[in-house]
This record gives structure tokens, sequence and C-alpha cells, in this order.
């Protein structure tokens, strides 16, 4: 949530959130964000905009 409330208005790749953040980019390590986000994004603190799947963003 960190990245998110530094750039509020910015929609995020998962992938791209891992090398910003300086983490590993393989498949297990991205599927882990993702599942996170996606929860994220259940419970109502970030959304995915547009048709974007796998692009999230800091609810307004």
């Amino acid at each position: 949530m960190t990245v998110f409330n530094e750039h509020p208005g910015k929609v995020f790749r998962v992938h791209d959130m891992h090398e910003h953040l300086g983490l590993p980019t393989d498949e297990p390590s991205i599927n882990v964000t993702r599942s996170r986000l996606g929860r994220l994004a259940r419970q109502g603190f970030l959304e995915q905009p547009g048709r974007g799947r796998g692009r999230y963003q800091k609810r307004t």
C-alpha cells in the first residue's frame, strides 16, 4: 500500500511494482503479489481501472 500512497493517481502493473520496489520478478513472486493485490481490490482498497486485469490503482 505504501507504493500506492506515494503515487495515488498512478496505475501499476504487478511486474512494474516489483521493479520499482526492487523485488524479484520471477513468476512465483509475481503471483503472490498478484494474489495480494487482488485481495486488496476485493476489500475496496484498490481498483482495477478500465479493462485492466493486472493493473491496480489506489481507490479514490
